[in-house]
């Protein structure tokens, strides 16, 4: 799917904000870093920063929510023949070649994104994700009675290993997220038998 001149431009002005958000948090620090002073940097007004972040938390965060959009996309996106599991790795495969990470941008994100005034924000995030990937996760299971309760079980599952796939990742600098997803997978099943 080709996107138009106006969503690339919306989607540049999104991810400018977001760096200046993170770069800014990096130099002076989360508690300082102001709505004003990304706007400034990123050389927007606060009118256009409020049209797409509602706080600065969100715009430090935008990384972690766009990266979980796009998984929920790209599983829902897997053909309809294959199985929960191959739709995830499959999805994951693809999520990890467009997300390549500048190695400077990633360390001052791996800062930021835990400190504890984002954590609500962070948690609301993975909250939202965890919806969108029920739904995606229903699609693939066969229908019944309980086909509601285990599609949000195992996106709470699948999201819970994909947040410490990440964040594991990000702290040993580990390049090969795919494998270590399906270490994750592979200890969830195991680990309740």
């Amino acid at each position: 799917m080709t996107t138009g001149l106006r969503e690339r431009k919306k989607a540049a002005t999104r991810q400018s904000l977001h760096d200046a958000a993170v770069l800014l948090a990096a130099e002076h620090g989360v508690e300082s870093l102001t709505v004003e002073a990304i706007a400034d940097a990123a050389t927007v007004s606060r009118r256009t920063f409020s049209n797409y972040f509602a706080s600065k938390e969100q715009a430090l965060l935008h990384h972690d929510r766009a990266r979980t959009v796009r998984l929920v996309e790209l599983i829902r996106a897997r053909p309809a023949r294959e199985s929960l599991m191959a739709a995830v790795i499959g999805a994951a495969e693809q999520h990890c070649t467009e997300f390549a990470a500048d190695p400077e941008q990633e360390e001052r994100y791996r800062t930021l994104r835990l400190h504890p005034a984002l954590l609500p924000e962070l948690v609301a995030t993975y909250a939202a994700a965890e919806r969108d990937l029920a739904v995606a996760v229903e699609e693939r299971l066969p229908a019944g009675p309980d086909t509601p309760l285990r599609a949000q079980i195992l996106a709470a599952t699948l999201l819970a290993a994909f947040r410490v796939v990440g964040q594991t990742a990000l702290e040993r600098h580990e390049r090969d997220v795919v494998d270590l997803l399906r270490q994750a997978l592979t200890i969830t099943r195991e680990g309740f038998r």
